[in-house]
């Protein structure tokens, strides 16, 4: 015997006309048309069924997905409080996978000592002389030529 659904969804007739708009119109990712069929197939006030919403075998079944699938979009929909687009919709990353070496204050920084006067013997500064004057200075980090080129050219800074 399966076990009793945990998370059980019910949507408005709003909501679910917009999912069978979704999943029939426009140009959406596979994945949210899959969440949506989804939720519309566990929907217990669904007006077109009788009795409760299917198992979620059947419903991971209809819509082509696995079973674990099926439950954690169910326990999405309730841990959003209903909300339809937050639980088909991607869930934005909190931080960046990998945090940027070149903040503002080090681009500040490195503009400010594009723009300086070059050191004696050099009538100009060059991408490797920066490299060589930032590698110096301790409180900005180690950056590749190829970084600060392209660190000022964001900025339009030209080395003249």
């Amino acid at each position: 015997m399966p076990s009793a659904k945990v998370f059980k969804v019910f949507l408005s007739a709003a909501d679910r006309e917009f999912l069978i708009k979704l999943t029939r119109t426009g140009v959406h990712s596979a994945r949210m048309i899959m969440r949506a069929r989804a939720l519309l197939e566990l929907d217990e006030n669904d007006p077109d069924r009788e009795g409760p919403a299917p198992d979620r075998a059947v419903v991971a079944a209809r819509v082509a997905t696995s079973t674990t699938t099926v439950g954690l979009i169910a326990k999405r929909f309730t841990e959003t409080d209903g909300d339809v687009l937050a639980t088909i919709g991607r869930k934005q990353r909190e931080t960046p996978p990998v945090a940027p070496i070149v903040t503002g204050e080090v681009e500040a920084r490195l503009i400010k000592l594009a723009c300086s006067t070059p050191p004696e013997g050099y009538s100009r500064w060059s991408l490797r002389l920066l490299q060589r004057h930032v590698a110096l200075v301790e409180d900005i980090p180690d950056l590749d030529h190829s970084t600060i080129g392209r660190v000022l050219k964001k900025r339009n800074c030209v080395l003249i």
